[in-house]
């Protein structure tokens, strides 16, 4: 089995790569060959037994993504975006990138499929910013798209561009809803949702954060362990599941600023917390106020996806995992 994936230099990319080297994929065939590409060069993993290629690629260009799926791959892992905040400070560039490189993407694929009848297995990583507005309290399965944001917009436009390729046959596709991924490792990014996973980041290093909402703020957040797991499931799904309805949104926590600084306190006590600043930010606020605080995903449990039962475990998988089990 061939597997490409685009964004491969990103965290989640470079977390669900190390996965396929570490455990193969259940019920399949094994995997043979990796294509990693980025519009930064991806480094090359060690350990894999099969064939590694990396690519610098901007799906923008004109002939990116056919000289990108000229191998024909089995399956593609779609993660390359421009995140929430940069979308929105920067409105050309996330629709060239989140629309335009997707529908490059896409529509390779549905020319390479009229001629070859190559069918892959598009996995699209989608995001709960594809809602908005006055939604309910917990957002059923059911409930429409109502995105607020520009990139939500255009991952909203990303979900419909799957189902109706998937639905004339051009690909076998999966979107995935992502829930906000905390605790992010590394430096932070220009997603609004970046403090998140900063005040608890920093804290465990003995760095100080900046909180710029208040501790009632609730929101819909996961752990990179369950992002690389969603992946890992949708690889393997049984897609015909899926019915006509091929994105789906996927479980996590509900928690609030405040049960967050608490889950901090009881892992690594007041020292860690008193790293925690609150500096007000109106402008982060509206923004985050402005999406999805519960889900209801029975869809997706369902199907067989799972997630972490309290935050504590979110913590604690960060530092077994990013900090060698110890915390400053």
């Amino acid at each position: 089995m061939h597997i490409l994936i685009i964004g491969a230099a990103g965290m989640i990319g470079r977390k669900f790569t190390e996965s396929l080297i570490k455990k193969p994929l259940e019920g399949t065939t094994p995997v043979t060959r990796l294509t990693l590409a980025d519009v930064i060069a991806p480094a090359t993993p060690t350990g894999f037994s099969g064939e590694i290629r990396t690519a610098t690629v901007d799906l923008t260009e004109p002939g990116a993504a056919e000289r990108l799926l000229a191998e024909r791959p089995d399956i593609i892992v779609h993660l390359a975006a421009i995140v929430s905040g940069e979308a929105e400070a920067d409105f050309e560039k996330g629709y060239r990138v989140n629309f335009d490189g997707t529908r490059a993407l896409f529509e390779t694929i549905r020319h390479a499929n009229q001629k070859e009848g190559w069918q892959p297995r598009v996995i699209y990583a989608s995001s709960n910013a594809v809602f908005g507005g006055n939604f309910p309290e917990v957002i059923s399965d059911d409930y429409i798209l109502t995105p607020q944001t520009s990139y939500g917009t255009q991952k909203a436009i990303g979900e419909l561009l799957l189902a109706d390729y998937s639905r004339r046959g051009f690909f076998n596709g999966i979107g995935l809803r992502f829930p906000t991924i905390c605790v992010r490792p590394g430096k932070p990014n220009r997603a609004a949702s970046g403090f998140f996973s900063g005040i608890i980041r920093e804290p465990l290093m003995g760095l100080d954060a900046v909180l710029p909402v208040p501790d009632s703020t609730r929101h819909w957040m996961t752990s990179p362990r369950s992002a690389v797991q969603f992946i890992r499931h949708a690889a393997t799904l049984d897609l015909a599941k899926l019915g006509d309805r091929p994105n789906l949104s996927m479980p996590a926590l509900s928690v609030t600023v405040g049960e967050q600084i608490e889950a901090l306190r009881n892992v690594a006590g007041d020292k860690a917390v008193a790293h925690i600043h609150r500096e007000p930010d109106e402008a982060v606020a509206r923004i985050v106020e402005g999406w999805a605080r519960a889900f209801d995903p029975q869809r997706a449990l369902a199907l067989g996806f799972t997630t972490e039962t309290k935050f504590e475990d979110i913590i604690r998988a960060h530092i077994e995992d990013e900090l060698g089990g110890h915390i400053a």
